[in-house]
């Protein structure tokens, strides 16, 4: 019984698409870092290069060549506001390719589990807070990024589609703002975390000031990339049901802009006394709650780290890789 159970666990492989971007290197650290949930299991890590996703048959003969059991599809076309605004069709066109691909050749392969991910911005602009799993077709999203939303959506359609049709296992994640190591510090299409660091150490190295703009009053909910791994992992391999889930910290744990400025130059070590905001630059919108019941109820010890200690592990890592980094 012993060998039985040795061999069933040997036999998971998890192919993981996007698997150098930020989320990617997240699971690459937790598998590295010996995380329980990893042992007995084979992580295939792919990148662009590995494969086209947009490409069926490149799609095709890389799940032919790892023969996985099972998928964590991280792979998407993204971008910042701008490049939304610009890109409607790529955006939407491309990862509707990705996600067919990804989600037929999955099946094609006996694939049962496959985790996509998904993001809190597909949702609905006009929605009740907090923001609950189920609420993601109940009105259009921004006009701004209706792209990429729309075909985000489309992932939990057919989801749930191969699920009612084939039998299979196939859910969505929707994480809140994630911040980790390996990000993209574009200052012009990435996300605010990332984008403060890369403005931190430029208004360090010229003695300037760091410009926040708005107000710095508006809350979101930061995810740091290691424990959005261990949820995501945790979702493939020991994660039974088929509801969406999302992956934050709790409603209290909201941060504001301006905390998030004021502890990103705290772990960088940027006076305090040359933060501003600029005020005549708009908000955005002040809050996007989402609600974690759901994830709660399932894993009800799991303890995400503690924000300032997360953002100096960030920093720290994108101080000493900022010439190789994406930006």
């Amino acid at each position: 019984r012993e060998q039985l159970k040795l061999l069933t666990m040997a036999e998971k492989r998890v192919l993981v698409t996007g698997g150098t971007g930020l989320v990617g290197k997240g699971i690459e650290w937790q598998v590295e870092n010996k995380n329980p949930l990893c042992e007995g299991v084979k992580f295939i890590f792919l990148s662009s290069k590995d494969a086209d996703l947009r490409d069926l048959a490149s799609t095709k003969a890389c799940f032919e060549k790892h023969k996985p059991t099972h998928v964590i599809h991280l792979a998407a076309r993204v971008g910042g506001l701008f490049k939304n605004m610009r890109s409607k069709v790529e955006m939407m066109t491309e990862n509707i390719n990705i996600n067919q691909n990804v989600l037929q050749c999955a099946h094609e392969q006996g694939v049962k589990r496959c985790v996509s991910m998904t993001s809190t911005c597909v949702f609905p602009d006009k929605i009740e807070y907090p923001i609950k799993e189920d609420s993601i077709h109940d009105g259009p999203p921004h006009a701004s990024n209706e792209g990429y939303a729309y075909a985000k959506r489309m992932v939990e359609v057919l989801s749930r589609a191969y699920n009612s049709q084939h039998g299979h296992e196939y859910i969505t994640v929707i994480p809140t703002n994630v911040f980790g190591p390996h990000d993209n510090y574009s200052i012009e299409d990435g996300h605010v975390a990332p984008g403060l660091m890369h403005k931190c150490k430029l208004a360090m190295a010229k003695g300037e000031n760091l410009t926040v703009w708005g107000s710095g009053k508006p809350l979101r909910q930061f995810i740091f990339s290691r424990d959005l791994a261990d949820c995501v992992i945790w979702a493939t391999l020991k994660y039974e049901g088929q509801e969406s889930l999302m992956l934050s910290p709790d409603e209290s744990g909201e941060i504001s802009i301006a905390t998030l400025a004021t502890t990103i130059a705290k772990c960088m070590d940027f006076p305090m006394d040359k933060l501003v905001f600029d005020t005549t630059k708009a908000d955005g919108q002040f809050k996007k709650t989402v609600s974690n019941e759901r994830l709660k109820k399932l894993r009800p010890g799991f303890q995400f780290t503690p924000f300032e200690e997360a953002m100096k592990v960030s920093t720290d890592w994108f101080v000493a890789n900022y010439d190789s980094c994406r930006k």
